[in-house]
Order: C-alpha cells, then sequence, then structure tokens
C-alpha cells in the first residue's frame, strides 16, 4: 500500500506539471493573440477574454496540485523550504528553482489580473509582461527537472509550444512598432500651407 501511495503521488506530480505548463503556455498564447492588432481591430468578445483568465486560474490549480504532489512524495522528500525556497532543494537546486520561480510569477501575474479593475493599468501591463519570462521558467524547469524530458511526444510540444509562443510574440511587437511610427509620423506631419489666401474671397467682392 505504501508503494501504491509513493508512485500515486509521484504520477500525480509529474502529471499535474505537465497540465500546468500546458495551460500555461495556451493561455499566454491566447493572451498574445487578444492583444494583437488582428485581432483588437474586430473587437474581442466578453467571453474570449473569460476563457484567457479562467485558463489562466486553470494553471493555479494545477501547480497548487503539483505542489501537494511533490510534498507527499517519499522519493525525494520535498519539505516547505525545498518546494518554495530557490536553491534549497538538494535535489537538482537549479532546475527546482526555476520551476519556484516560476511558481511567483505566476501568483504576481494571476494576482494583478484579478485586481486589474482596482490597480493602474501601467503596473498590470508591466506585471503581465512577465508571462514570457514565466513560460520561459516552466520550460526549462519542466526539462531540466521533469521525468518526461526524454520523452518525443513531450519534445515536440514543447518544440511546437515555444515556436507559436515566439511567433505570436514576433508579431505583437512588430505590429505594436508598426503602430507607433505610423503615430509619430501622423503627430509630426507638416502642415501645409493653403494654395489660396485665406482673405482672397473677401477682398475680390
Amino acid at each position: 500500500m505504501l508503494s501504491m501511495t509513493t508512485k500515486l503521488s509521484w504520477y500525480v506530480a509529474r502529471s499535474s506539471g505537465l497540465i500546468a505548463w500546458v495551460l500555461i503556455t495556451a493561455s499566454i498564447m491566447w493572451g498574445l493573440a487578444l492583444s494583437s492588432r488582428l485581432v483588437r481591430r474586430h473587437g474581442i468578445p466578453a467571453w474570449l477574454l473569460a476563457l484567457h483568465k479562467y485558463l489562466g486560474t486553470l494553471s493555479i490549480v494545477f501547480v497548487a496540485v503539483h505542489i501537494l504532489a511533490l510534498a507527499a512524495d517519499k522519493y525525494v522528500s520535498f519539505g516547505w523550504a525545498e518546494l518554495f525556497v530557490p536553491m534549497v532543494s538538494k535535489w537538482r537546486p537549479g532546475p527546482t528553482a526555476w520551476g519556484i520561480v516560476g511558481l511567483y510569477l505566476l501568483i504576481a501575474i494571476q494576482a494583478t489580473s484579478w485586481l486589474m479593475r482596482h490597480m493602474p493599468r501601467a503596473v498590470w501591463h508591466a506585471v503581465h509582461i512577465s508571462s514570457i519570462a514565466l513560460f520561459v521558467s516552466a520550460t526549462i524547469h519542466g526539462f531540466q527537472a521533469g521525468a518526461d524530458r526524454s520523452n518525443r511526444l513531450i519534445q515536440w510540444s514543447a518544440l511546437v509550444g515555444g515556436m507559436l509562443v515566439a511567433t505570436l510574440l514576433l508579431f505583437r511587437l512588430l505590429t505594436r512598432s508598426e503602430r507607433g511610427s505610423r503615430s509619430g509620423r501622423s503627430q509630426t506631419r507638416p502642415i501645409q500651407a493653403p494654395t489660396t489666401h485665406p482673405m482672397a474671397d473677401v477682398t475680390s467682392n
């Protein structure tokens, strides 16, 4: 029974970690797509924003399951300090630290998302940009600490997910820079002088 319990907690930790990574990746891609000029031009339905927030909330849930399963697992024996303080764990301290950093980034992003209406938009936006750092830290953590990193399906999923995030981020940056350059040109466009004197009609009568 003890062996079964140990294996169960280990399998739960592995599966919940993989699901959390998929949800984080999907939430980031969804957010990048919603913030792009192509989508915003036609308006964003409320249910699309709700789905983005739902994916973020689900990622928190599965990260919590991942942490609880690691705490219950007796093979590595993670204590609360090893789970929440970077570089304390004796088992792969570097990869574990990447996961802890990702955890704090995820908490900050989700907390500011829930409180978005009660805080300055500039602060919310600054924290939300760290979602790219979250994706990087979660991916490094999964490949360096995960037991399934040699699985071809996992490798291809991570590769496709990384390419999609990079493509959407590049598209978002390009459209934003293009919009900024257009607004700058419109502000610096010289005012042309009228071809006729404004008092010509008055003096001709």
